[in-house]
């Protein structure tokens, strides 16, 4: 099957698609803030640029969008057209985020991973964050 769109339109609809500050990464953020943790965001200079750096804790959170990161969930489902491409791609991004979640064990940060569908909806949203909390103060 092929795509709806021509190759330039499919290109500038995926530029457009954001790799920081997104819904899911806004939202731990406003969490993390109410409950007075203080943090910085995109730290450059530790392996994966993490969402979420918490140096008092030793603490790093990832926010990983279903999809881009394979999660094996109904939103992390692959495309039917270009099976192929979209494989390859996702296994990269898998493979890079534990090569990244290695090197920041070696440094001595705990990491933490949060998916996209553990807080779409509220009552997974409340089990997560309260999981959250205790895996940063522990």
């Amino acid at each position: 099957m092929s795509d709806i769109f021509s190759q330039t339109k499919r290109a500038d609809i995926m530029s457009k698609i954001s790799s920081k500050d997104t819904k899911p990464e806004i939202l731990v953020r406003k969490f993390l803030f109410s409950k007075g943790f203080r943090y910085r965001i995109n730290v450059k200079t530790l392996p994966g640029k993490p969402d979420i750096v918490l140096p008092k804790y030793k603490t790093i959170i990832f926010v990983n969008g279903c999809f881009w990161h394979g999660h094996d969930c109904k939103k992390g489902k692959l495309p039917s057209s270009n099976i192929d491409f979209w494989k390859n791609k996702i296994l990269k991004n898998k493979l890079r985020d534990n090569e990244n979640q290695a090197q920041l064990a070696l440094l001595s940060w705990k990491v933490i991973v949060i998916w996209q569908c553990e807080i779409s909806k509220i009552d997974k949203k409340i089990e997560t964050f309260n999981k959250l909390l205790e895996n940063i103060r522990h």
